[in-house]
């Protein structure tokens, strides 16, 4: 008896590391078919940057520092304008504020992982990782929290490695991608692919109809300030409408 409980003690520990190496190659693949846009996405934006007279140093270190195409693209075009610092940077920030909801939405899942892996999971929390990761932890409700990180590493391994690389690719390459390679459509197909499918709840459908009815109806405003009241309507929307729902449940 006693040989067969050291027996199990000792194969444990081999169980879970083959659990979380499992989790950690299926984050890998499941996210491997976002490269699709991510890699012509951070392409069109080393040629922007490119064009905007930025080195590979500044495009690489914005890549970096911020990790979010979507912010990144609105901020190298106001660049572009000759907009305020300022208004640069709240840009940058309200396009950024879904991170937030993000992370928000992901603490259920992550929050007792220690701290450490939690700041790098911060760090290396993109549309594409939090996406195929929610789906995951919502069908799996039984991973262990080494499971969680470990498919959530996957997936980041699967993808910003090649946001930077392809972000050094599309500066050095410049003029050279022709135009009509329509690089552009990366960001649209990239969001859809993404939250099309979530959008099931009464507050997600809120949110998007009013972030689109905002969006067109403010675009006038001066240096994409439209971005940033869009962004803080729909936000507000949601939560106003979870609210509402939440009581009329109770």
């Amino acid at each position: 008896m006693d040989r067969a409980r050291n027996s199990v003690s000792r194969k444990a520990p081999v169980m879970s590391q083959n659990t979380t190496r499992s989790a950690f190659l299926a984050g890998f693949r499941q996210s491997l078919p976002f490269n699709l846009v991510v890699i012509p996405f951070a392409l069109l934006f080393g040629v922007l940057a490119h064009e905007t007279g930025w080195g590979v140093l500044q495009a690489i270190g914005m890549s970096l520092a911020v990790i979010a195409g979507a912010s990144q693209f609105a901020a190298l075009q106001l660049i572009n304008d000759n907009a305020p610092f300022i208004v640069v940077v709240l840009t940058g920030l309200a396009v950024n504020l879904r991170m937030a909801m993000y992370s928000a939405s992901l603490v259920p899942h992550l929050g007792a992982a220690p701290l450490w892996q939690r700041a790098l999971a911060a760090y290396a929390l993109t549309d594409q990782t939090y996406g195929v990761s929610l789906a995951r932890f919502t069908l799996h409700p039984e991973m262990s929290i080494r499971e969680r990180m470990a498919f959530f590493f996957g997936s980041v391994l699967a993808i910003c490695p090649l946001w930077y690389v392809f972000t050094i690719v599309g500066v050095v390459a410049g003029q050279a991608i022709p135009p009509e390679f329509g690089l552009d459509f990366a960001a649209p197909i990239t969001f859809i692919a993404l939250f099309a499918p979530m959008l099931r709840s009464l507050p997600h459908l809120a949110a998007a109809f009013v972030s689109v009815v905002a969006s067109l109806a403010l675009s006038f405003l001066p240096f994409n300030l439209w971005m940033i009241a869009a962004a803080c309507l729909a936000m507000a929307t949601g939560a106003l409408a979870e609210t509402l729902l939440e009581r009329r449940t109770s």
